[in-house]
């Protein structure tokens, strides 16, 4: 799931900026975490999806692209760059986890449930730093070595997974584009307005983790589980609270991500799983309760 994560950093020209991502060696990068980046603009995102876990909920089995995608964001900056990401831990995996973090020089900033009920039920650990992103990737890759998180990528699937579900409607509804992901149907619904961290704004949102992260995963007969979180200010958490549970949307996590962004923003995660058309409806009141970008 998606992510984010306080780092300190300072304001920079956008000259420096496009001299620091030229000056860093991706491909010492993509070899420190083993495995290669989705790269937005100038952010280069990886996956850690766990693989490993067989995690259901009200007997759904929930697929790694609807809740257990752990993922890292690298964005240059001044001498180097920030990371943001949020890792997906068993309980037993996060003390061991955030002892290596800290020990080689990056933050923890917050550690909480996303889900509720599941078996198992996981854990996630938000993180962040800023430096040298050769030191930082290895950093993230001796701390997920605590863990049981697959090190390196899963093979792709031959065919990838169906999604039986009407997307077209789901697009319009929801008011942007999705795409399929690993047999789940993800939308990124950004803000309005910038989100910014010490004077640097926060983009491509969706990758950085500030974007409202909605996934559907199909599970027969037009329904879908969906979850993911809503990217909120202070004074929209209770208007969107009560228009999920008003459209049967379980409301199952509110809390920060982050620790000094601007403006503050807490995430509501969220869980059900009926007609994905009637979810979409209840998504959407949700959204047009927020600050979003006009589609």
């Amino acid at each position: 799931m998606r992510a984010v994560h306080v780092f300190a950093i300072c304001a920079m020209a956008t000259m420096g900026t496009t001299a620091s991502a030229q000056e860093i060696d991706w491909k010492k990068v993509d070899e420190a975490l083993g495995r290669t980046a989705a790269v937005s603009g100038d952010v280069h995102r990886y996956g850690f999806p766990r693989t490993d876990l067989q995690v259901t909920l009200d007997g759904v089995t929930i697929r790694p692209t609807l809740a257990l995608g752990g993922w890292a964001a690298f964005k240059p900056m001044h001498g180097g760059a920030m990371v943001m990401g949020d890792l997906v831990l068993l309980e037993t995996e996060i003390n061991p986890v955030m002892a290596k973090l800290i020990e080689n020089g990056l933050e923890v900033t917050a550690v909480h449930n996303h889900v509720l009920r599941s078996s198992p039920l996981p854990f996630y650990m938000h993180i962040g730093g800023h430096g040298d992103p050769v030191k930082l990737a290895t950093a993230i890759r001796t701390a997920l070595a605590e863990s049981k998180t697959p090190l390196t990528p899963p093979a792709p699937p031959a065919t990838p997974p169906a999604v039986d579900l009407d997307t077209a409607q789901l697009d319009q509804i929801i008011g942007v584009k999705g795409q399929a992901n690993g047999g789940v149907y993800q939308f990124a619904v950004p803000r309005r307005d910038p989100v910014s961290e010490n004077g640097m704004q926060l983009t491509p949102p969706g990758p950085t983790g500030v974007a409202t992260a909605i996934g559907f995963q199909p599970t027969g007969g037009g329904k879908a589980a969906i979850t993911g979180d809503f990217v909120l200010t202070g004074e929209e958490v209770n208007p969107v609270i009560k228009a999920l549970r008003e459209n049967g949307i379980e409301v199952t996590a509110v809390h920060s991500h982050m620790l000094t962004e601007q403006p503050r923003l807490i995430f509501m995660h969220f869980w059900a799983n009926d007609d994905a058309v009637k979810l979409a409806k209840g998504l959407r009141a949700a959204i047009d309760k927020t600050a979003s970008a006009k589609s």
